[in-house]
């Protein structure tokens, strides 16, 4: 089974290949280019270096959100444009899942957070002690104290990762030290983890036009138009 899983819901632009159990292929770039400009090239790169024909695909996966807009609709796009000319099925994997997976058999609580601006982070909180990952929150666009204050009901050492560590890690340590952050290596979006998740959620897959984007909250202009 071979999947082609997409992430662009952050700052990272991130695709790989899963082949059976195996990850076969993984490109993410960090780096100034907008994800209208990388994704596409990055999936041609990965094929013409597995020499990878796309009709031997199985399933895409998408990370499904929260995230940016524009980024949730690239990668979307994306994902609905292969799935339906190759008349396969999408495996949605929401973002905050496939991050926190970033740290399994962590024996603190996982937070993955992503700054949503505005004091605002998209959260939940999750277990992946033994390796499996277990949601033990609800998904959240949420003031990030308001999410701290939530934390500190569970535990006072939870682990922390994703693009809002370094707009809030200063804050996060100054209402509790015990708090650690993941390395680099960890902190981000990476679409082996899209992959890996989407491996075991094959009874989730739908068809392009049923794959909905978990947005949490409306836009920025449909909040200023009171939409």
């Amino acid at each position: 089974m071979k999947i082609l899983a997409v992430d662009t819901t952050g700052l990272v632009a991130s695709a790989a290949v899963l082949t059976d159990d195996k990850l076969t292929a993984e490109y993410t770039l960090n780096y100034k280019k907008t994800h209208s400009q990388t994704l596409m090239p990055m999936i041609e790169k990965i094929c013409a270096d597995m020499e990878l024909e796309l009709e031997t695909l199985d399933y895409i996966a998408c990370a499904s959100g929260p995230g940016s807009f524009t980024g949730l609709r690239i990668g979307a796009a994306a994902a609905k444009g292969l799935a339906h000319g190759l008349g396969i099925k999408i495996i949605p994997v929401p973002t905050l899942d496939a991050l926190a997976y970033n740290l399994p058999y962590s024996e603190k609580i996982v937070v993955p957070i992503m700054d949503a601006r505005r004091d605002q982070v998209y959260t939940a909180f999750f277990s992946t002690s033994g390796g499996k990952l277990e949601k033990l929150s609800e998904y959240m666009a949420e003031d990030i104290n308001v999410v701290l204050d939530k934390l500190a009901g569970l535990t006072d050492s939870a682990v922390f990762l994703g693009d809002g560590v370094p707009v809030f890690k200063e804050r996060i340590l100054a209402y509790q030290p015990g708090h650690t952050f993941a390395p680099p290596c960890s902190a981000m979006q990476r679409a082996a983890c899209v992959a890996a998740l989407a491996a075991q959620r094959i009874p989730q897959a739908v068809d392009c036009d049923e794959f909905e984007i978990l947005y949490l909250r409306k836009s920025q202009a449909e909040r200023e138009m009171g939409l």
